[in-house]
């Protein structure tokens, strides 16, 4: 018996216009969105913080930890947010 052939990987098909094409031009959001987004951002990591706390003070180090990270995630994604629209 003869050994089969090996297979070739697949190649991509070249992508028909480049990326930069393909993407519309982003417009910044407004600033009452960006500021309402923001404020979303604010209540939840609260609400992380929050979680940290009570999970910190019950003896969670886990769990206090992940708030906490949570808490800061969110805090700089909505920094973020006002900063860049």
């Amino acid at each position: 018996m003869s050994d089969p052939e090996p297979l070739e990987p697949a190649r991509p098909a070249p992508p028909s216009e480049p990326a930069e094409a393909a993407e519309a031009p982003r417009a910044p959001r407004p600033l009452i969105e960006r500021i309402g987004l923001a404020a979303i951002a604010a209540v939840l990591a609260v609400l992380f913080g929050g979680v940290a706390a009570a999970s910190w003070v019950g003896g969670e180090l886990f769990l206090a930890v992940m708030g906490a990270v949570g808490c800061l995630m969110t805090l700089w994604v909505g920094v973020l947010t006002l900063i860049r629209g």
